[in-house]
């Protein structure tokens, strides 16, 4: 899922491209996107671009006559820049919008329609979409801290709740909690307030490394590779690889369509998670630490000593 750096990126390309253009047509290929009936697409025609902005992971083209344009790309949506009057593509296509300008392309590659559009008219009905999280790269500590212990849930969780934090999802979960040397499901309200001062930096510090990173990738063109899994992530994506601060292999928590890449050796003294289907099938064979991993896949290897 396109993740707060990847949006940004979005609407800086997107405003350098549209911002003062006419939308001249919006052509809907599949029955699913538009999730508004009142008012309706064809209200925008015709309409000028004054801004475009992010709302949590949602992209904002605003319009002439408090209009909203409001698109969330949920897990597999992606934007494309074309020339004015580009097709479709036939198998993930979604829409495209044309402006004066260009055309933006709405694909989705999953058998799974889930991203959206909606047509809003007026601020209010626009803030109702919001969910309310605070901004990470805007919030002090003292904001930060009271919005991580608003509830008591594990990092994870309360990391990617878009109504506590903006813009996190999966993939910069994983970065920032690895970077901070915390577990993932260590609890909110256990934290003391050397850890969360830690989380706060290292929220801050992973975003703006990543934003600042993939501005450099999109200058002078439009971002072409939106993905959770990118070459320079510590542990997202790297399920088995070393970690790039200790070299211990990097573990996972599968569950649903998700799943949380971890170090033990960094962010849980040792101590190996328990995966919900792995450790469901092998019960109490499930290895606790990183060396009864290792001891259970090599039992006949000697156990490495320190000089």
């Amino acid at each position: 899922m396109p993740e707060l750096p990847d949006v940004v990126v979005y609407v800086e390309c997107l405003r350098n491209r549209i911002a003062g253009a006419v939308l001249a047509a919006v052509s809907l290929a599949s029955p699913f996107l538009l999730r508004s009936v009142e008012p309706p697409v064809s209200i925008a025609l015709g309409k000028r671009v004054v801004d475009v902005r992010r709302l949590g992971k949602r992209i904002v083209i605003v319009l002439d006559d408090d209009l909203y344009l409001v698109i969330h790309l949920m897990i597999s949506g992606r934007l494309r820049w074309c020339d004015r009057g580009d097709k479709i593509p036939t198998k993930i296509g979604l829409a495209a919008f044309d402006f004066s300008t260009g055309t933006l392309l709405l694909t989705e590659a999953s058998t799974k329609k889930r991203a959206w559009l909606r047509v809003v008219r007026g601020a209010a009905d626009l803030q109702a979409l919001d969910p309310g999280g605070l901004e990470p790269l805007e919030a002090t500590l003292d904001a930060f801290r009271a919005a991580l212990v608003r509830e008591n849930h594990t990092l994870k969780r309360a990391l990617t709740d878009p109504r506590l934090f903006s813009g996190i999802c999966n993939a910069y979960s994983d970065e920032i909690l690895h970077a901070a040397h915390l577990s993932p499901v260590k609890l909110t309200r256990k934290l003391d307030d050397v850890e969360i001062a830690r989380l706060y930096a290292s929220t801050r510090r992973t975003l703006e490394a990543w934003l600042e990173r993939l501005r450099q990738e999109a200058l002078g063109g439009f971002p072409e590779k939106v993905t959770a899994f990118r070459d320079g992530m510590a542990a997202h994506g790297r399920y088995g690889r070393p970690c790039p601060t200790c070299a211990s292999p990097i573990q996972r928590i599968v569950y649903a369509e998700n799943e949380t890449n971890y170090c033990p050796t960094c962010q849980t003294n040792g101590r190996l998670l328990a995966d919900r289907a792995l450790s469901r099938l092998l019960h109490e064979d499930w290895p606790s630490t990183l060396e009864e991993m290792e001891e259970r896949r090599n039992p006949g290897a000697k156990p490495s000593s320190s000089s």
